[in-house]
Parts: C-alpha cells; sequence; structure tokens
C-alpha cells in the first residue's frame, strides 16, 4: 500500500470536489458507467437483478457516487438506490439529471438507514479517502447480514504500475491511498470482511510503443491478476455466506 504524504487536510480534499470536477466527471461519466457495468458484473452485480426472493426489491447504496449516473442504471432497473456524494454540485447533479436519491455528505455523516442495504458499491472512492479504514467500517455497518461490498480502484501491483512507476496515471495528488490486492485484502479482513472475488483488467498502457503488445499483454494481465483496475467484492462475515446478490 502506497500512503501520500503528507496528506492534505479533510477540508481541502474536499474542497477539491466543486464545480470543475463536475465537469471533468460529465465529460466521460456514460463511458465510465458502461466501465464500471461491466467489472461489476464480472464480480456479480447487475442492474437487472433487482429482486430479492422474498419479492421486495434489492437495495444499493452507492458510497461516492459523483453524477449519478452508475447509480442511475440500478434505479431504473428497480433497485432502492440512494447515493452519498461529497461534492455538492455533483450531488445536484444526480438529484436533477437522474432523479436520484443522493445526500450531499461523506460516508460518516450521511444519515441513511444502517444494516439495510443488500449492495454498497464504491468505484474509484477508497484511493481518495485520508481515512478508508472509517468508510470500510461504516459501509460494512449499512449491509444487510447477507449484503456485499463492491470496491473498484487502482491496482498498485499491477503491470502498468511496475512498467510506469512515478508516471503511473494513477499516481496523482488526488489519491491519497493505492493498493494492491493483497493491501486491499488484509486492510478488508482487520475491518471485518471477507473477499470472495478479486478481478483486474487494463495491461498495457494506451499509446506506449510496441501498440500491438496492448491486446496480448491486456489478456495476460487479466488471467494473472496484473491488470491497472480491480474489482473486488466481500462480504461482511469472516466466512464465505450465500451469495444474495447476483
Amino acid at each position: 500500500m502506497f500512503r501520500q504524504d503528507p496528506q492534505p487536510e479533510l477540508e481541502a480534499v474536499l474542497r477539491r470536489y466543486g464545480d470543475e470536477y463536475l465537469e471533468y466527471e460529465t465529460e466521460r461519466h456514460l463511458e465510465y458507467r458502461a466501465i464500471s457495468l461491466l467489472s461489476l458484473e464480472e464480480a456479480g452485480l447487475r442492474p437487472e437483478d433487482a429482486g430479492r426472493a422474498d419479492g421486495a426489491p434489492r437495495s444499493i447504496l452507492e458510497v461516492g457516487c459523483a453524477t449519478g449516473a452508475l447509480l442511475s442504471s440500478f434505479h431504473e432497473a428497480g433497485w432502492r438506490a440512494q447515493g452519498v456524494e461529497v461534492g455538492p454540485s455533483m450531488a445536484g447533479y444526480a438529484r436533477e439529471r437522474f432523479g436520484l436519491d443522493v445526500e450531499t455528505a461523506t460516508i460518516e455523516s450521511a444519515t441513511y438507514e444502517i444494516g439495510s442495504f443488500n449492495a454498497v458499491v464504491a468505484t474509484h472512492l477508497i484511493e481518495h479517502l485520508n481515512d478508508p479504514r472509517s468508510f470500510l467500517a461504516r459501509a460494512r455497518a449499512a449491509l444487510r447480514p447477507e449484503g456485499r461490498l463492491y470496491l473498484i480502484t487502482p491496482n498498485a501491483d499491477g503491470l502498468q504500475a511496475r512498467l510506469m512507476g512515478s508516471r503511473w496515471r494513477s499516481a496523482i495528488r488526488d489519491h491519497l491511498f493505492l493498493f494492491s490486492a493483497r493491501t486491499l485484502g488484509a486492510m478488508l479482513a482487520d475491518e471485518g470482511y471477507y473477499v470472495e472475488y478479486v478481478g483486474t483488467w487494463g495491461g498495457w498502457p494506451a499509446g506506449m510503443r510496441p501498440v500491438s503488445l496492448k491486446r496480448p499483454m491486456d489478456r495476460l494481465a487479466k488471467r494473472y491478476g496484473l491488470g491497472d483496475v480491480m474489482v473486488v467484492r466481500a462480504s461482511q462475515a469472516t466466512v464465505p455466506t450465500p451469495l444474495e446478490v447476483r
């Protein structure tokens, strides 16, 4: 695990996600949604699986939901969907553009119902946080007993990170922590989770020569867990429990 030192103050971190960040997000949020949906499906979470065995809608909380583009896919499929987003402009956009229930808050200050979600999702969030352990603890408290946590985050042990070093595209000031599957798994275990699935994707950096290596290296990186980005599914139990969300 890599930790940015010195760590910025929380207030400085929160200020980063204002109007300019909304503009950055909306440029490609539908493209990012498509990529995230593919990754989450690989980990067992799909919008179309909206109904529980008892007929009630499944529930999902997305932390750091940005514009709400990803969360809207679950909302439109029939999930009981809620979001948490620290950026007032982005939270407002999610409410107005997609009609979502999104609270402008951190996960620590949000007022969602504890123990009520089948899935908690955070895509490209945990690496931005001053206190990832606090986030994991709060996410675990939000889950139903059979619920799952789904994380998408850069893979610090991936091929691109190894090749590029300090020039790796995820080695930026906004990322306060960077994890490998091993270090993230250890932190999840410390916080009372059981890691059920880890998948990675993305190998050879786009545009890097020889360009002909990209496709075969991407396939190899995925096969051997050396992709640039990883998706993790974890239960809140210390031993495996039946998979509720699939």
